[in-house]
């Protein structure tokens, strides 16, 4: 069976700069009937851990270190036997949430993950914070953003360790040259495509955000 891809929506809150927002996370499970790969373990891990089922969890991809794209990540991993994945970039954000664990492996640009016979390649896409990276699933004409791109425009850049520049030049160079049709999974919110969103470039680089 091919592999796909499920949604998990979960809720709980984001905090960073001294602030607490109530947020809503998309949690995307991607695998088939026997095992999964976790795109952004946020909030619920009773939820996601019902997802997933008895299938076999290969990784817990992090998609940047924000607390609530984690915070469920260390319980899941601890159920399910699994490695978490994190860019090295973002381990200032990591120990806000876990002062004394680290992630398993190093999710670099040009490194990836295999799961159900799909290959996800680790696109370093920065901006949102030093560490976001998008994961490409070329043979299901998806990507998984995380906060880089939703629909209607780049992540915020507001707080700590974000770049208005940096994002605009990650989604540029590694986003908007994938292929039209490209499904965007974001990390919040709904899909896009690659295509809905790259003619508005420009008015993103205009009003600044």
């Amino acid at each position: 069976m091919a592999a796909r891809i499920d949604k998990v929506l979960t809720s709980g809150t984001f905090s960073l700069d001294g602030g607490t927002w109530d947020v809503e996370n998309n949690v995307w499970i991607v695998g088939d009937d026997e095992e999964v790969l976790v795109v952004d373990a946020a909030h619920d891990a009773k939820a996601i851990l019902t997802a997933v089922g008895e299938r076999r969890v290969v990784a817990i991809v992090s998609t940047h270190g924000h607390n609530d794209h984690i915070n469920a990540a260390v319980e899941v991993a601890a159920a399910k036997n699994a490695p978490i994945a994190l860019h090295p970039d973002d381990t200032m954000l990591w120990a806000e949430e876990y002062d004394d664990l680290r992630p398993d492996i190093e999710a670099v640009d040009g490194s990836g993950f295999a799961v159900a016979g799909t290959q996800l390649a680790v696109l370093h896409t920065p901006g949102h914070s030093p560490g976001g990276i998008s994961l490409y699933a070329a043979d299901l004409g998806a990507v998984f953003s995380g906060d880089t791109l939703f629909k209607g425009g780049p992540g915020a850049t507001g707080r700590s360790y974000s770049d208005f520049p940096t994002i605009i030049a990650s989604i540029r160079r590694h986003l908007l040259s994938l292929p039209a049709n490209t499904v965007v999974h974001t990390g919040h919110g709904d899909n896009t495509t690659i295509g809905a969103e790259a003619p508005h470039l420009d008015e993103w680089i205009a009003r600044g955000h």
